[in-house]
C-alpha cells in the first residue's frame, strides 16, 4: 500500500512530501517495524530509494518484509516545496538548505510519524549526506531511535569532494540527469563497468529522476535542480576538518554499509566514521563488493538491502 501526504515544515509555506509504503494487510504498528528515510544531496527520495528495478523498488522490498516506511523529501527537493529562491536564477541567492534545515525537515517528518501511529521511537535511514542528516539527528535523539542505518555517510576529507566541483556556489545546481552515466560508471574498474548497471535500469532511473522536478519538461529540460547548501557545508564543514556533529553522541545500533568503489565516500573515510561511533550500543560495518556510491541501485542492490533488513530484523543485545 502507497500513501503520499504532505506534511507542514516549521517554515510557513513550505509543505515536505512524505511517502509512506506497507503491507495491505498491516494494522498494527511498532517502533520496531516503522523505518523513516531520508535522501542525499544531489537526488530525491523517488530517485534514490523508490525507483521500480527488476519489478520492485527499495522501499517496496522494506514493506513487503513487514516494514512501515515513510522517505521524507526536505525542502526544494522532489515532492515537497521550494523555497521562492529556486524560481529564480541561482546567482541571485546564497547557497539553500543547509544541513541543519535538512535535520530540522527529517526531525518534522519523525514527529509526524511518531504522533501518526503513536510511537515513542522509528528506525532511522539515510544516504550519503542524507547520512549526516540522519547521523546528526539521531544525535541530539537518541530516545527516538531504535536502530540506525547509514548508507555511505559524509565523513571529514582531506582531499577534495567530487560533489563539489569548485567555483562560486549560487542558491542551487542544475544536474544533466541523462549524462551521469559515466561518471556513475567511471568509480568502477573499467572491465567490470559494461554490466554494473543492468540493462534498462539507468534510463528507468532517469525518467524517474526528471519526473521529481516539474521543470526538467519546460525551464531546464533534461535538468533537475539540487540546493548547494550541502555543497557549502562540504566546504565548511567536511573539507575543513570539522565534524558537523559528533558520531560519539549516537547511542543507539548503527549499521554502515558501504561499497567498494565509492569515490564520494571512499574506504578509508567510511573506516574513520566506524570508529567514531564509539557510544553505539552495538555497530557494524556491510562492505558490498562491486558497488558504487549508488549501490542501491546497482546490480548488488539486494546485498545491500539485506543487509539493512537483516539489521533492522534482528533482536539483538551485546552479552554482558
Amino acid at each position: 500500500m502507497t500513501e503520499d501526504l504532505r506534511i507542514p515544515s516549521d517554515t510557513p509555506g513550505i509543505e515536505l512530501y512524505v511517502r509512506n509504503k506497507r503491507p495491505a494487510s498491516m494494522n498494527t504498528f511498532s517502533n520496531e517495524k516503522t523505518i523513516v528515510m531520508v535522501h542525499g544531496a544531489t537526488y530525491p527520495i523517488g530517485s534514490l530509494y523508490d525507483v521500480e528495478l527488476d519489478g520492485f523498488t527499495f522501499l517496496d522490498y522494506l514493506a513487503s518484509h513487514g516494514y512501515d516506511v515513510y522517505a521524507v523529501d526536505v525542502r526544494g527537493y522532489g515532492g515537497s516545496t521550494r523555497p521562492p529562491e529556486m524560481e529564480q536564477p541561482a546567482d541571485l541567492n546564497p547557497p539553500l538548505v543547509r544541513t541543519e534545515t535538512g535535520v530540522r525537515d527529517f526531525g518534522t517528518a519523525v514527529d509526524y510519524v511518531l504522533k501518526h501511529r503513536n510511537l515513542t521511537k522509528v528506525n532511522v535511514l539515510g544516504m550519503s549526506w542524507g547520512g549526516t542528516v540522519a547521523g546528526a539527528y539521531t544525535s541530539q535523539n537518541n530516545d527516538k531511535v531504535t536502530k540506525l542505518t547509514l548508507v555511505a555517510p559524509q565523513w571529514l576529507s582531506s582531499k577534495p569532494v567530487p560533489i563539489d566541483t569548485g567555483g562560486p556556489l549560487g542558491s542551487y545546481r542544475l544536474v544533466a540527469v541523462g549524462s551521469t552515466k559515466e561518471r556513475w560508471l567511471s568509480a568502477a574498474p573499467e572491465p567490470k563497468r559494461g554490466d554494473l548497471i543492468p540493462e534498462g535500469w539507468f534510463e528507468q532511473w532517469v525518467k524517474a529522476t526528471l519526473a521529481s522536478d516539474p521543470g526538467s519538461l519546460t525551464d531546464h529540460p533534461e535538468h533537475i535542480r539540487a540546493t548547494n547548501g550541502p555543497i557549502l557545508d562540504i566546504r565548511e564543514y567536511w573539507t575543513a576538518g570539522k565534524a558537523f556533529y559528533d558520531p560519539k553522541e549516537i547511542t543507539v545500533p548503527v549499521l554502515l554499509v558501504h561499497a567498494e568503489w565509492d569515490i564520494d565516500v571512499p574506504l578509508e573515510l567510511a573506516q574513520n566514521f566506524f570508529t567514531s561511533l564509539t557510544g553505539a550500543a552495538y555497530r557494524r560495518w556491510v562492505e558490498i563488493g562491486e558497488g558504487t556510491h549508488m549501490v542501491l541501485l546497482e546490480k548488488n542492490r539486494l546485498q545491500a538491502f539485506q543487509a539493512i533488513r537483516g539489521f533492522l530484523d534482528e533482536a539483538y543485545a551485546p552479552a554482558k
